[in-house]
């Protein structure tokens, strides 16, 4: 439940913050009677992510075993692929992500309100289906259950809840920080979901090795105890992985951990990043200067 919660919060703060600087862009710059065409979009795009998982979910019950395992697995790689580029951009990105939504938004202004619309639609969409792919194979990965869906909902409720005070002035945290730490974390999780997606592949026929087990402690950590569930639900642990799982799994965690923390060659120029990684939190003394 706990990685669901990470995914949800990670994922919706982003969404969050991004939306929190368009609206308070608009309303600093005088056009607060756009804020309608700028909602239209974002809930567009929640729509559109809505449709996508759903489309996941309920597209894929009628076809065969084998399929249903190719096409998960499938997913869980492309996931995977998504989820690690998105931290690696954010990590490159966020001392300059206010600037970059003010040029965009500028230039929507100034084609008129469908642009607005688009705008507001791509920068929350792009957010809204990597959040969907990725949170409907943790969820398969994690197992069947209200608990995986509702750890996500909880994240999600907490991110928009933060958005909202970030707005408002209410909060103030280092977002570089942030961002960082949940990133390594969601690597972690990635990571299991990676190895789930492999599995998934073995059983599909597509990857060989289904039967070559690297150990097998299921008796010393049973799937079905509180504990046993307990590292399911948060790491995607699984006490008899095969060989390839394993393999692919220690892989993906050392490279990308190690260059996701890496210090940034940005890091230390002339004392910026502090500052800037505070504008999306300064967003109401921005709509109120």
């Amino acid at each position: 439940m706990f990685s669901n919660y990470l995914i949800g919060l990670r994922e919706g703060l982003e969404a969050s913050l991004v939306v929190c600087i368009l609206i308070a862009y608009l309303v600093k710059t005088g056009h607060k009677d756009r804020l309608g065409p700028l909602w239209l979009g974002v809930g567009l795009a929640a729509a559109l992510s809505l449709g996508f998982g759903a489309a996941l979910e309920f597209g894929t019950e009628q076809l065969t075993f084998e399929a249903q395992e190719a096409i998960g697995g499938s997913l869980s790689v492309i996931a995977v692929g998504l989820v690690t580029w998105m931290v690696f951009w954010m990590k490159r990105t966020a001392r300059h992500l206010k600037a970059e939504l003010h040029g965009k938004l500028d230039a929507a202004l100034a084609m008129g309100t469908g642009a607005l619309v688009t705008t507001a639609f791509l920068a929350v969409g792009r957010e809204g289906l990597e959040t969907s792919l990725f949170v409907w194979r943790s969820v398969k990965a994690a197992g069947d259950g209200a608990g995986p869906l509702v750890g996500v909902l909880l994240g999600i409720g907490t991110s928009v809840l933060l958005g909202w005070l970030f707005y408002r002035g209410a909060l103030s945290i280092n977002l570089a920080k942030f961002f960082t730490w949940t990133g390594g974390m969601l690597v972690v999780v990635a990571a299991g979901v990676l190895a789930y997606g492999i599995h998934d592949l073995q059983e599909a026929g597509f990857l060989p090795g289904i039967l070559t087990k690297a150990f097998d402690i299921s008796d010393t950590i049973p799937p079905d105890s509180w504990y046993g569930t307990l590292l399911k639900g948060t790491l995607n642990f699984q006490p008899d992985p095969t060989v390839v799982q394993l393999v692919v799994w220690v892989l993906y965690l050392l490279a990308v951990l190690t260059l996701f923390l890496a210090p940034s060659a940005a890091k230390g120029r002339s004392g910026q990043g502090e500052s800037a990684d505070r504008r999306p939190a300064s967003a109401a003394a921005d709509a109120q200067g």
